[in-house]
């Protein structure tokens, strides 16, 4: 039976649910313990699980970042909540250089079963260090698994599917829609890394994307129908690996693609999408893969600017009318 549940309560419920099932996973992070989450993500969990599996660290991301690295390493299963990916660049090195290339530099000898977790992307007027888009930097480097979704079913299923994973795994949240409501099924159920999910049928064009973009898509999606453009709507979910048969076979039916990504042009998660259309499904489009990214600028401040910076449905029209070579 499914009930409504926010995104934060359905994250709590998969982390819960994983420690109560297994011993050796535990939650870290800055203000997790005692505070309940910066986000209240983790409330009321020190409580049922102790000040042994619900730790506070202190505000030093490469630390904690190594610490978990190497309780991974030897047979612990870390959850490690940064407060916000724009922070965990301190802990790159960290994910990056040794949580990512464990498996490999030991020929196999030693695991990284770690997930990095914490809110991405832009959340308002956070301004330029606050604001960034961290799937694609991750999703670059061998070794790392990259979730990224705002969907609370999904998110509860992928992040348990991430703790049991034997591999370090990325999971991208949303800052501003941590009270986003979804049903969510109340019995036991995991969602496999790497599927997407195709949110809206559509014939006429299909608008790809990831995490609260995916919104601005369904948006977009329902003014189009007004003017009777059929858009499919597919969330990845999946940064990496990522779903490309989903991709390819919606662009066979719909012969258009717009994809939607809230980071920066340049070598983003949109362009490795354009290089898989143009690859495997070239000759099934009727325009060229059109793309809808914020300017390659960093993020202002002004709330004025932050609303001409993100990708909006006026926006996502626009690039659908020009693909369907209509007057926009």
């Amino acid at each position: 039976m499914d009930r409504e549940l926010t995104l934060r309560d359905a994250l709590r419920e998969a982390m819960s649910e994983e420690m109560r099932r297994d011993e050796s996973v535990f939650l870290m992070g800055e203000e997790v313990a005692e505070y309940n989450g910066a986000y209240k993500v983790s409330k009321g969990m020190l409580e049922e699980f102790g000040a042994k599996r619900v730790i506070d660290t202190p505000i030093a991301e490469l630390g904690f970042a190594g610490i978990g690295v190497g309780a991974a390493m030897n047979g612990l299963r870390p959850i490690v909540e940064f407060m916000t990916w724009n922070f965990a660049v301190l802990a790159f090195d960290q994910i990056v250089n040794n949580a990512a290339k464990t498996l490999a530099q030991s020929a196999g000898q030693y695991k990284c079963p770690i997930v990095f977790r914490g809110p991405s992307g832009a959340a308002g007027q956070l301004a330029q260090q606050h604001s960034q888009t961290f799937e694609s930097w991750m999703a670059n480097t061998p070794g790392l698994k990259v979730i990224s979704c705002i969907d609370p079913k999904d998110a509860k299923g992928l992040m348990k599917s991430a703790i049991r994973d034997d591999d370090p795994v990325c999971v991208m949240e949303s800052e501003i829609l941590y009270g986003h409501k979804g049903l969510v099924p109340e019995e036991e159920y995991i969602i496999e890394i790497g599927k997407a999910a195709v949110r809206r049928e559509g014939t006429d064009v299909t608008l790809v994307s990831f995490n609260k973009m995916v919104l601005e898509c369904l948006s977009a999606a329902e003014e189009l129908e007004k003017e009777g453009i059929s858009a499919e709507v597919i969330d990845l979910r999946t940064i990496r690996p990522m779903d490309h048969k989903a991709i390819i076979d919606s662009v066979k039916k719909t012969n258009r693609i717009v994809v939607v990504d809230e980071s920066w042009p340049f070598a983003g998660v949109s362009a490795e999408v354009t290089y898989i259309v143009q690859k495997h499904a070239f000759d099934y489009l009727d325009a060229p893969v059109t793309r809808v990214n914020a300017p390659d600028v960093s993020m202002a401040y002004a709330p004025t600017l932050v609303d001409a910076y993100m990708p909006n449905p006026t926006k996502i029209i626009k690039a659908v009318k020009e693909v369907m070579y209509m007057e926009a």
